[in-house]
């Protein structure tokens, strides 16, 4: 019966959302808090139409979370068509790796000083909150492939990046916890979990996404054929590396979102950087119009533009099933009382204080600085990794704990940053036009 109560609730929501998407997107509200709100309605607190423990279906969530990070990391490569030559990349990079370690050591820091957390626990507590989310951060986003604002583009490599670099700490986590191989001194973590992981992750992607790509167009251009089917290209190219970057032992986070940069390089070297992909697409319709996906000059836009807009509209449905699932999830017992003063320590001082220091020397403005600080956004890929750790042996009572944490964080999170981003958004192209 669980399941049938899902399909009817998803289709309601779905339903309500395409009938009122124009009404609410005028609202200062995230379609993420929307859904969440849902969720508590259809939870134990208001109707009591669903009633999921996180310990129980553990396994089921994970794989539902996973599904949906990978989509929208593969999408948010996409989005990024910037040479990786480019100095816009240096930001995340840098928040994706200097401001990341400092996350969690922050974090680790408090778990142990303050919330009594032994070392391995405090460095799972931390590795589980310090990503930012690819999928509630899309209002905050690029807005597409031609948007090379600063704040924008740092706030959507960063989630595309930190979520993969994050997984090592997971894995120390673990390992300090007796669930997981460190070898002696910790060689084998810092060799495989590390350095192996994070660098196979990125050349399988790398090379999937442009061997895939370049395949395709050779096909469409000089044979006329492999028409057609974009999103079976998508799907596609995102499980492949996925699938070959785990079974090699990489992080396949990783490998998804540099296939979608992958693709988008193609894109970008072929239609040059004079012309946003669009503008080349509308060309191409207007002389050929149903020849362009074979057309010499539009077929490479045409391709990750089609991709694109696939990818996005799946990675809208998957935070309306994630979104909701939290909100279902969510219970006032289970939350410990620490998170009273965890989560503005966790939102107001350790990710501006991370990020103070990671752009120290950088090109951005202080009201950059400012909003990169605040739209530390959690969500869904912190689910993951939680679930991740639970279905790997964390024992009971801390994982219940660290569920009721998390749970609490992503939720506060979605409040407090699906209420302030559009009049803060607002605010901040006022300050820089």
């Amino acid at each position: 019966m669980l399941f049938t109560q899902w399909f009817i609730i998803v289709g309601a929501v779905l339903l309500l959302m395409a009938l009122s998407g124009s009404v609410l997107a005028r609202l200062p509200l995230s379609t993420s808090l929307l859904y969440l709100i849902v969720g508590v309605l259809v939870g134990p607190y208001a109707f009591n139409l669903i009633e999921i423990d996180p310990i129980e279906h553990a396994e089921i969530i994970e794989r539902i979370t996973e599904v949906v990070v990978i989509i929208s990391l593969f999408s948010a490569g996409l989005k990024l068509r910037v040479p990786l030559r480019d100095r816009l990349w240096r930001l995340p990079v840098i928040l994706a790796s200097g401001s990341m370690l400092l996350t969690v050591g922050l974090i680790t820091l408090v778990g142990t000083l303050a919330l009594g957390l032994p070392l391995g626990a405090a460095i799972l507590f931390g590795a589980v909150l310090a990503p930012t989310d690819p999928v509630l951060a899309s209002d905050v986003q690029v807005t597409g492939p031609r948007d090379r604002d600063n704040l924008r583009f740092t706030l959507t490599g960063e989630a595309g990046l930190n979520d993969g670099t994050a997984f090592p700490f997971v894995m120390l986590g673990l390992g300090l916890l007796g669930l997981g191989e460190l070898g002696p001194f910790g060689w084998r973590w810092l060799a495989i979990d590390v350095v192996w992981a994070i660098v196979a992750g990125l050349a399988v992607g790398a090379l999937l996404g442009t061997g895939a790509g370049r395949l395709i167009l050779f096909l469409r251009r000089e044979h006329k054929e492999a028409v057609g089917l974009d999103d079976f290209l998508a799907l596609g190219v995102i499980a492949l590396s996925y699938g070959i970057s785990l079974l090699i032992l990489g992080y396949g986070f990783l490998a998804v979102f540099a296939a979608g940069l992958a693709l988008r390089k193609i894109e970008e070297r072929e239609t040059g950087t004079e012309q946003a992909p669009e503008d080349v697409v509308a060309q191409a319709e207007a002389e050929v119009g149903e020849e362009i996906e074979t057309h010499p000059e539009a077929a490479p836009a045409y391709m990750a533009q089609a991709v694109l807009g696939f990818t996005e509209q799946l990675e809208r449905i998957g935070e309306v099933v994630v979104m909701l699932l939290i909100g279902a999830m969510l219970s006032l017992d289970a939350i410990p009382r620490e998170a009273l003063w965890f989560i503005p320590l966790l939102l107001l001082v350790i990710r501006p204080v991370a990020v103070g220091l990671g752009l120290i020397g950088s090109e951005t403005t202080k009201v950059q600085r400012a909003f990169i600080g605040w739209f530390g956004i959690r969500g869904i890929g912190s689910i993951y990794y939680l679930m991740y750790a639970i279905v790997h042996g964390v024992p009971e009572q801390l994982g219940q704990w660290l569920t009721g944490m998390t749970l609490a964080v992503v939720a506060t999170s979605a409040v407090v940053h699906g209420i302030s981003v559009t009049p803060l958004i607002n605010r901040y192209r006022e300050a820089e036009s």
